[in-house]
């Protein structure tokens, strides 16, 4: 459900036309309902198994070291810090860790850097969408996962500029232009203008993003990955048990007696 919203928030303009759902409202009632929705996610992943204390504590954790890189990166040129370690979260911690990740990073990094306004529950989505896709990769191993979570974190820089490209841009140019938003047009020809908008507009400063967690990635992924996977592993509250078939054990004098092991030690 969450995700369904963000995708309504983003793409509502190849549907809609402006004026019809007012844009000075849209932005709080957003991010009121995100941020129920967000609570959803993390109660439904309690009750499934998939998030305990502990991994409530590493989204704390995460969280906050978030929000204490993305000033160090500030935007300047497109570089940005914040995407690399949403990524390889994601991809260790499963998807709605991820998505529930990506919105807190944001929230928390916006109330450090006072970057609170009508745009921060479109970087919510679009920093939720990263950490939810990471999640969502296909199984690979050693320096084949690197290489892939460097390709995606490279593409991811792209996909969050395109969406967050979406939120503003129904409102930012003169009608008469031809990269503008003008409702009525056909979905393809509406779709043409947007794109060209996009690489008008941010090609560059995406692409500094891109090569940011294109080089993070590849550099800090094999050490970040092993240090997340040791945390996940060590936040097991119980070992599994695992029986064994009974087996027959000789004793002096010919007598044979079964036994049963378990993992758990009992």
């Amino acid at each position: 459900m969450a995700a369904l919203l963000g995708i309504v928030a983003f793409f509502w303009p190849f549907v809609v036309a402006p004026g019809i759902f007012g844009s000075n409202y849209a932005p709080p009632l957003i991010f009121g309902v995100l941020l129920v929705l967000i609570l959803c996610v993390v109660l439904s992943e309690i009750a499934e198994g998939g998030i305990d204390s502990k991994a409530l504590a590493m989204l704390g954790v995460l969280s906050a070291v978030n929000a204490a890189l993305r000033p160090l990166g500030a935007g300047t040129a497109g570089i940005e810090t914040v995407f690399f370690v949403l990524v390889l979260a994601g991809r260790v911690f499963g998807p709605g860790f991820g998505f529930t990740l990506g919105c807190t990073s944001l929230f928390a990094s916006a109330l450090i850097t006072g970057g609170v306004g009508p745009w921060m529950p479109y970087q919510m989505f679009g920093c939720a969408f990263v950490g939810m896709l990471a999640g969502l990769l296909p199984r690979a191993t050693g320096r084949r996962e690197v290489l892939l979570l460097a390709v995606y974190g490279s593409l991811s820089g792209y996909l969050f500029g395109f969406l967050l490209n979406l939120s503003f841009w129904p409102f930012s140019l003169d009608p008469n232009s031809s990269i503008a938003y003008l409702p009525g047009l056909p979905f393809t020809e509406q779709w043409h203008r947007y794109v060209a908008f996009d690489l008008a507009t941010s090609l560059g400063w995406d692409t500094g993003r891109a090569a940011t967690n294109f080089v993070c990635v590849l550099l800090a992924g094999p050490a970040v990955l092993t240090t997340f996977r040791r945390a996940a592993r060590r936040a097991r509250f119980r070992a599994p048990a695992r029986f064994t078939a009974p087996q027959p054990v000789d004793r002096p004098g010919g007598h044979e007696t079964m036994t049963a092991e378990s993992g758990d030690g009992s």
